[in-house]
């Protein structure tokens, strides 16, 4: 038996990175998945190669800022799946800067997409859930979390509103049978942390390198996320909630 066999999945920030890979390991345990992006040909592209590796996937445009693109992409699922039990709310950006140079409508979009999409898109995922019986959530923090880094103010601090929101939904919805954790990685080598060298004005070889100064010595993938969000959403993790798991190759300890 697979690790998801037979459930309905949403995953957000779907086209690329980690929520490409996750998409890819749910569908390949048996999920059938939502793929949630605003590139609709990544997302499609994603969503296209399940299907022709034997998955079951479809594709929603979805800007997880927007609570109609959020409540369409849930009925999606609903539609073409018949309910959802399983949401992972991966979708996210980040801007390199410090409060002064943050203008506030980077502020507010930052925000806006690693933030407000978690309560938007589980608003309208709980009760779907609820009415079946339960499901998993997922939400994508970041080792930023849970300490301070540089030049990122607006990151950390949505990502560590993600870390107390995780908990927060875990103790409300619990009665519910409804698990809600968070996966907080590392530098993982992605398009976003490549963009974050450009923004600092640095090489992006060098700023990689600075990458696997951890004790596992590597920078991490996509895949090594993606692992880890499929056992919080397995039943392997069933008593598990309200948690967040440092996935970084040891660099925050």
């Amino acid at each position: 038996m697979r690790a998801v066999e037979g459930k309905r999945a949403i995953v957000t920030g779907a086209g690329s990175g980690i929520g490409r890979a996750a998409a890819e390991l749910l569908a390949a345990e048996g999920a059938a998945v939502v793929v949630a992006d605003m590139d609709a040909a990544a997302g499609e592209a994603v969503a296209a190669g399940i299907r022709e590796s034997g998955g079951r996937a479809v594709f929603a445009a979805c800007d997880v800022a927007s609570s109609a693109d959020c409540q369409r992409t849930v009925q999606t699922a609903i539609r073409e799946y018949g309910g959802l039990d399983i949401l992972c709310n991966n979708a996210g950006i980040i801007r390199r800067a410090d409060v002064v140079e943050t203008t506030e409508e980077e502020w507010d979009r930052v925000m806006a997409v690693n933030v407000t999409s978690v309560f938007l898109m589980s608003k309208y995922a709980i009760p779907v859930m609820a009415a079946a019986g339960g499901g998993a959530i997922v939400n994508t923090g970041s080792g930023w979390g849970l300490k301070g880094g540089n030049q990122a103010a607006s990151y950390c601090a949505s990502k560590g509103a993600v870390v107390n929101l995780t908990r927060a939904m875990a103790i409300d919805h619990g009665r519910q049978n409804i698990r809600v954790n968070c996966v907080c990685p590392g530098d993982t080598d992605t398009q976003m942390l490549r963009d974050e060298a450009h923004q600092l004005g640095q090489a992006e070889t060098d700023f990689l390198a600075g990458s696997v100064e951890r004790p596992l010595a590597r920078i991490g993938s996509p895949m090594d996320i993606a692992q880890a969000i499929l056992y919080l959403v397995s039943d392997a993790s069933g008593w598990v909630s309200g948690t967040t798991l440092v996935v970084d190759g040891g660099g925050l300890a």
